[in-house]
């Protein structure tokens, strides 16, 4: 069992152009245990990289992310994000994950797959319009998330370039000053009160509506608790969704026989997103530290009380002790128990809504487009927790 603390590597290991996942993850696989890393801020952390320790840190209720709002939590930027519903530990996590989870269950989510076929179809049919190149990003895999996001929440779709700006802010590691990250915080937090109280004045069928209730009528949620949780909402269910359309079609295209098969099999769209939330390594890095509240055997390491543990879900998505050739994509992969949407209490919300979305805009993009390809160079995002173009030019 190791207990003593080697000299931690600096973290992430990531490259923030492109999809691949550093050979270093491979390396802290292979370790006898854990391996202890420092990221550009906050103390040092043990990394799991294997699939059986990332599962039993993030699911083990011994394992808090409250904690790490008292503690100096491993992060990439010296700004401190505010905590909200992901630095929350049940009965208080549950509290307000039972609010929005009605809004998310598969039933409702799949009441939803018309209307995004339909909007995939649409958003199409408006870049043949632009004519070639367009960008795949800005014209297609942004505006099907935002929409749907913002119809559920019943926020304007109009105030889009406004919300994808503070969007980037709230994702953002380097790129802002503390004060700046502050401001653009205040900012996104003074326009969603300034939503609800236009809701509040004219209810809704929407789910802004519904937490308004749950505030005012039931008291089950504070006001502050109530923005945070509109805005956390309004930046989760877009943001990662609009990152991985674009990393998708890189990937299958990186190896273009996977787009070819998908354009021939479309029935196998809902495996191959699985696989892809599998294989495409989302994040720059590991982030929300969760801290041991007690003294912790993981794997070969013993995690002493009040130490964090970040987990490395890509890493943990290409261990070959769980996943057979696990480092190529397999669009047919069986019996996929991937950490794509994470693990435990904290396990995504809106899973379901991503995974519609996924679907529907690989299918429309292998039906309508086929020949479909890079017609340009990509700029991906830099000094940001999510990995992605930033713009995608493509031609068919």
């Amino acid at each position: 069992m190791t207990t003593t603390h080697t000299e931690p590597l600096a973290y992430p290991f990531n490259e923030e152009a492109g999809l691949a996942l550093n050979e270093a993850y491979t390396a802290a696989r292979e370790n006898a245990g854990m391996i202890r890393v420092q990221m550009p801020h906050g103390e040092p952390a043990w990394l799991a990289t294997r699939y059986a320790d990332a599962r039993l840190v993030l699911g083990d209720r011994r394992f808090s992310r409250a904690l790490a709002q008292e503690s100096d939590e491993p992060r990439m930027s010296e700004y401190r994000r505010p905590g909200g519903i992901l630095s929350m530990d049940p009965p208080d996590h549950t509290r307000l994950r039972t609010l929005v989870a009605k809004a998310f269950t598969a039933r409702r989510v799949e009441e939803l797959r018309p209307r995004v076929a339909r909007l995939a179809s649409e958003l199409i049919d408006q870049m043949r319009e632009h004519g070639q190149p367009a960008d795949l990003v800005d014209l297609y895999a942004l505006p099907i998330p935002v929409a749907v996001i913002c119809e559920l929440l019943g926020v304007p779709v109009g105030d889009r370039p406004q919300f994808r700006e503070w969007s980037d802010a709230a994702l953002s590691t380097t790129r802002l000053t503390p004060e700046e990250s502050e401001r653009s915080r205040e900012e996104l937090r003074a326009y969603m009160a300034g939503l609800i109280a236009e809701h509040r004045a004219q209810p809704q069928d929407d789910l802004m509506t519904a937490l308004i209730e749950a505030r005012d009528v039931r008291d089950r949620l504070t006001e502050l608790e109530l923005v945070d949780l509109c805005v956390g909402i309004l930046i989760a269910g877009h943001e990662t969704t609009a990152s991985q359309i674009p990393n998708f079609v890189y990937a299958l295209l990186d190896q273009h026989e996977h787009w070819e098969r998908l354009c021939a099999d479309p029935a196998l769209i809902p495996t191959a997103v699985e696989e892809l939330l599998r294989f495409v390594p989302l994040g720059a890095g590991a982030g929300f530290a969760r801290y041991a509240t007690e003294d912790v055997e993981v794997g070969d390491v013993l995690v002493r009380k009040g130490e964090p543990v970040l987990v490395a879900i890509g890493a943990a998505n290409r261990d070959r002790l769980q996943f057979g050739a696990a480092d190529q994509l397999v669009l047919d992969r069986d019996d996929n128990h991937h950490l794509g949407f994470g693990h435990g209490v904290h396990h995504c919300l809106g899973a379901p809504l991503a995974r519609l979305e996924l679907q529907e805009a690989l299918r429309a993009l292998t039906r309508e487009l086929p020949g479909l390809r890079l017609a340009g160079d990509i700029e991906w995002k830099t000094q940001m927790l999510v990995r992605g173009p930033r713009s995608m030019p493509i031609g068919w």
